[in-house]
């Protein structure tokens, strides 16, 4: 028997809170922490077009801004001009693909938000076509409309890097705050 032929011996572990005693090795340990941390990071990905050495998440827009970007085209071609709405408003900057952007359209679709006759909701779709935006709309119930931003023309004015975003407008269209989504509950944070 040479080298080769020798079988790689490995400690086996026990996770004792599992009751049947599955067998967990070390390589089996570490491809569950390395899925865990693609996870973790799947809707946060940094443009190329960023110095490789700049990992922050920026936000270009803060509170007290005035939102610069105040007319869109929804999937529906209506047009949507935040000077004629006369309510606050929620921008969602979001992909379809995103696990952190499918849970929180769930969570507002699901919460006061989606009813409130003094809040208008807008989903801007990041490098998203009509198409894939009309499913997702489908798919998910929105009773919002949706807004294709294919090229990050949008995304761009407001962040480098991080899904969904939520932007909270007042009436006058200023800034009254943002939050990254990528938390479990961040629709907690949407207080005007």
């Amino acid at each position: 028997m040479n080298q080769l032929d020798t079988p790689i011996k490995s400690p086996v572990l026990f996770d004792k809170s599992n009751n049947n005693n599955q067998k967990r090795t070390p390589e089996m340990k570490l491809m569950m922490i390395l899925l865990a941390g693609l996870t973790l990071t799947a809707c946060s990905q940094i443009p190329s077009t960023l110095p490789a050495n700049n990992p922050q998440y920026q936000t270009y827009v803060n509170a007290g801004d005035s939102f610069e970007q105040r007319t869109f085209v929804s999937i529906s071609d209506e047009n949507i001009d935040l000077n004629t709405i006369e309510k606050r408003k929620l921008i969602v900057y979001f992909a379809t693909w995103c696990h952190d952007s499918q849970r929180t359209m769930s969570q507002i679709m699901s919460s006061p938000l989606a009813s409130d006759k003094h809040l208008q909701i807008i989903g801007i779709g990041r490098e998203e076509n009509v198409e894939n935006l009309k499913k997702f709309q489908q798919d998910y119930q929105l009773n919002f409309p949706l807004v294709s931003d294919q090229d990050r023309h949008y995304y761009n004015q407001v962040a480098n890097a991080g899904i969904p975003r939520l932007i909270l407008l007042d009436e006058a269209n200023q800034v009254v705050k943002t939050v990254i989504g990528e938390m479990p509950n961040a629709i907690d944070h949407l207080v005007w």
